[in-house]
């Protein structure tokens, strides 16, 4: 049978749930185990497709066109469990789900309820990705115990452990243990009321991660395993990383999170080799480059609102043996300071993706600076609408170029909504979404970046370059290095006289792993550490 860890979160919210989880698929999988991973949210929108970056960072992509929560990136970076639709649900899912039967009858007429019907919802997607295939599935539960939101999950996986046997079921608690300056001393107290609260709800914790900035002594976590009824084995120390994220599985192993949990599950003990894992921490600690990249946007401020950006950054920085200090640059601050001010000093300029008019002059103002200045551009998703823009205004010649998105009147709508989103009105997943085939053109930066003639990337929007004016472009130099299969759709655009000027409509961002950094980010990292070479050669 397939076996079931449940992980949940006490005290606070931003523990890192979702990097524990991804640590634990990790040491499971190098040691042969087949592994699939979920995470159930308990807010009530749908999917997190239409909530603001600031107030739920970013919106993750999977290859099916699900929109989920930015926690799947991190399944996806540290491990190879094959993310689907059924791999994220929240309330909003569940309720429309059990609303929906009710409404065709499937209840015959009983009073729906949280329990049983919630919660056997919630069991049954939970069941929904187990198979003989599978060995182990991690189930993140969102939000903190003590939430009245996370009540019926909780109670879902209270009841699971009957439905399939305690030997098929673990129960790991993520919290924190507090170190109050002032008394010079941890404190253990909330993580006892937050373990006291999941056992009032009927889940006694198997292993306790207790997340830290000071190292919990010997002391300490015998009166944690006394008053928590967890054995002192079980209390595991997850001490704050300083240096990368990517010490997390590394700690964990040490701490003998993952003997732990493959005991008491009663599941083989395969070798377990981090060999190159530890290889890719030594590169990351001794870089023989450094390079500053600006990401200018309009979330700037909020930084898991580009998470997987940054992540593929630093795989690429990795990759060229270079340390990658971002400068994360709110696009207004261009527009009232300038370009050339505000960008100083860096060796490269990336424009990432987003929605709405605010800031977006700063960002073309940023992408001139860099086509005029000669700095290593790359764009993503509204970054490539940007670029076109810039190109059209300030190359082509047309002052009032714009994206029919922003500027319905404009005389040249450069950007145009996709003849597939014409008739659509919901906002809530419809636009081009998921997976999309791309080929590319022989002798182009793309072609040598990539290897290869045809890829697949991930898509997230509504408008596109219009080709009306595509052969324009072309006479004054823009190529257009990927396109749709059948060359209706302009995938890749990028600049030949240029170290490195390429934008794309796509999200590359979500294929990068650091132990395989997508080619395209490892191309820009690489022009921006030949550009300040350069510079330094001056």
């Amino acid at each position: 049978m397939t076996k079931h860890i449940f992980v949940t979160g006490g005290v606070v919210s931003s523990l890192g749930k979702g990097l524990t989880s991804a640590s634990l698929g990790m040491l499971l999988e190098q040691r042969g185990l087949k592994v699939r991973m979920q995470k159930l949210d308990p807010y009530i929108n749908v999917d997190p497709g239409t909530m603001s970056p600031y107030q739920h960072g970013e919106v993750y992509v999977l290859d099916d066109g699900s929109e989920t929560d930015l926690d799947l990136g991190h399944y996806e970076r540290f491990t190879n469990s094959p993310l689907t639709r059924d791999s994220n649900y929240t309330t909003g899912q569940i309720y429309q789900a059990v609303i929906n039967k009710e409404r065709q009858g499937d209840f015959l007429g009983k009073t729906v309820q949280v329990i049983p019907h919630i919660t056997n919802e919630i069991k049954s997607i939970i069941k929904k990705i187990a198979s003989d295939e599978v060995d182990v599935i991690i189930t993140e539960i969102g939000g903190t115990v003590g939430d009245i939101e996370s009540l019926p999950f909780l109670e879902a996986i209270r009841q699971f452990q009957q439905d399939v046997g305690a030997e098929n079921c673990l129960y790991i608690h993520l919290t924190l243990v507090p170190y109050l300056k002032a008394a010079s001393e941890l404190k253990t107290k909330p993580t006892q009321h937050s373990v006291g609260q999941l056992r009032q709800i009927g889940i006694q914790p198997d292993v306790l991660i207790c997340r830290t900035e000071k190292s919990i002594s010997l002391e300490d976590r015998e009166k944690i395993s006394l008053f928590c009824n967890i054995p002192l084995e079980a209390v595991i120390e997850e001490k704050d990383k300083d240096f990368s994220i990517y010490e997390v599985p590394v700690s964990l192993r040490e701490n003998g999170l993952d003997e732990l949990v493959i005991r008491r599950l009663g599941l083989s003990l395969g070798e377990l080799d981090l060999g190159a894992w530890h290889e890719l921490l030594a590169q990351q600690r001794s870089p023989k480059h450094e390079v500053r990249i600006a990401v200018v946007g309009k979330y700037a401020s909020h930084k898991d609102a580009y998470k997987s950006i940054y992540e593929s950054l630093e795989h690429a920085g990795i990759q060229n043996l270079a340390q990658v200090q971002v400068s994360c640059i709110q696009s207004e601050d261009i527009e009232r300071g300038g370009a050339e001010e505000v960008l100083a000093g860096h060796d490269g300029i990336l424009v990432p993706g987003g929605f709405g008019e605010r800031g977006m002059e700063g960002k073309i103002e940023a992408i001139r600076h860099a086509r005029e200045n000669h700095i290593p551009f790359f764009g993503i998703c509204l970054g490539m609408q940007c670029a076109t823009i810039e190109f059209a205004r300030n190359v082509l010649g047309h002052v009032d170029a714009h994206s029919a998105e922003i500027n319905g009147t404009t005389s040249y709508p450069v950007i145009c909504l996709l003849d597939e989103q014409k008739n659509i009105t919901a906002k809530g997943g419809t636009m081009r979404l998921g997976a999309q085939p791309c080929r590319l053109k022989p002798g182009t930066r793309a072609h040598e970046s990539y290897q290869s003639d045809l890829v697949d990337e991930r898509h997230r929007h509504r408008y596109e370059f219009n080709n009306e004016y595509r052969e324009e472009f072309l006479q004054e130099g823009l190529s257009f290095s990927g396109t749709s299969p059948d060359g209706s759709l302009v995938e890749i655009i990028e600049l030949k006289d240029h170290p490195w000027f390429l934008a794309v409509q796509f999200h590359p961002e979500f294929h990068s792993k650091p132990t395989n950094p997508h080619p395209l980010f490892g191309g820009f990292v690489s022009a921006a550490v030949a550009n300040r070479e350069k510079l330094s050669e001056v």
